[in-house]
């Protein structure tokens, strides 16, 4: 080989590494996800977050290529597992199923914050609003709100009611109850709905306060009876069912939603991508006529408006929690 041949091919070799070396990296949203993302859901299995957490997770494993793993982290009424994904790293591939209670009534009620429910998570999509439900054992001689209240007025010492966890909306929705029609239970918090739905039907607590979807299940096979409804409207799955506030309870509502979270500081290219699988997820028509069978309201928002829901539902709540003097250490 000629020394000039030889200056040639070096000379290509340093040209192909420079134009390496100055080719785009590719984005984080090409290469993602190259592995399985864990989904929080900061509750116990069979919740109403837990079944809406698996119905979209399957659906968006589907899409992405790779596994969408669910992980229940239940505790301190979903704040333990909100606070893991808060802290977790920033890459995508551990999100958080949040809710009303991880984003909204937590940061009211908590004396010591574990995180901020604004500034410590990255906004993906809000996905669907939940009515909540009155179902009581069926062994209960209650079968309107107004008999319910009779009964709890005429012995205020007696009945207990489950809910999934001090400071979910369901302990917030029977603190309110006992606001507004001035009676009296003991209130039984658990590790998530699914524990509580449990007890409830086995007839060791008389009442509760649940998530529709979970709940509804029950309420069709006759081992709970629903009373009530905790939404403004009527929920369409469930048309002859009254709501609250037509029992008789002026101006009560309370309802939760689901709504997908990222640590805070995860590329926008990756949120972007999972807003994108999240809502495409909850646009499916199999996806949407499971969801309607419980009365889920589907939303499939821009991290932009989940982030805007979030701030819009911390100020509608504050009075809330105020009137209902829960505070939790």
């Amino acid at each position: 080989m000629t020394r000039t041949t030889r200056r040639q091919m070096l000379m290509a070799c340093s040209a192909l590494l420079a134009g390496a070396a100055l080719a785009p990296a590719p984005s984080a949203a090409q290469t993602f996800p190259a592995r399985p993302i864990t989904l929080v859901v900061p509750f116990a299995a069979g919740g109403s977050t837990d079944v809406v957490a698996r119905i979209i997770g399957q659906k968006m494993s589907e899409s992405l290529g790779q596994q969408v793993v669910i992980e229940n982290v239940a505790g301190a009424g979903g704040s333990t597992g909100a606070a893991r994904v808060a802290k977790a790293e920033p890459d995508g591939y551990t999100i958080l199923m949040g809710t009303v209670a991880t984003h909204a009534l937590n940061p009211l009620m908590l004396k010591r914050k574990p995180y901020d429910a604004v500034t410590d998570f990255a906004p993906v999509s809000l996905l669907v609003v939940v009515p909540n439900v009155l179902v009581v054992h069926p062994s209960l001689p209650a079968k309107t709100v107004p008999e319910l209240v009779a009964l709890l007025k005429a012995d205020p010492s007696k009945y207990n009611y489950a809910s999934s966890g001090v400071g979910t909306p369901l302990h917030l929705s029977g603190e309110l109850f006992k606001t507004i029609a001035k009676v009296n239970m003991q209130h039984i918090a658990y590790r998530g709905a699914g524990p509580a739905l449990n007890d409830v039907v086995a007839g060791q607590v008389p009442i509760m306060f649940d998530n529709l979807p979970s709940a509804s299940e029950f309420i069709r096979a006759g081992t709970l009876r629903g009373i009530a409804v905790t939404t403004k409207d009527r929920a369409p799955s469930f048309p002859d069912m009254p709501t609250i506030a037509e029992g008789g309870l002026s101006g009560y509502e309370t309802y939760t939603w689901n709504a997908l979270f990222a640590p805070p500081g995860t590329p926008k290219d990756v949120v972007d991508r999972l807003n994108s699988e999240a809502v495409k997820a909850v646009q499916d028509p199999a996806v949407q006529e499971r969801l309607k069978t419980f009365s889920a309201t589907v939303v499939g928002s821009t991290p932009e408006a989940l982030g805007e829901h979030v701030k819009a539902e911390i100020v509608k709540w504050t009075p809330v929690v105020k009137e209902a003097g829960v505070q939790i250490d």
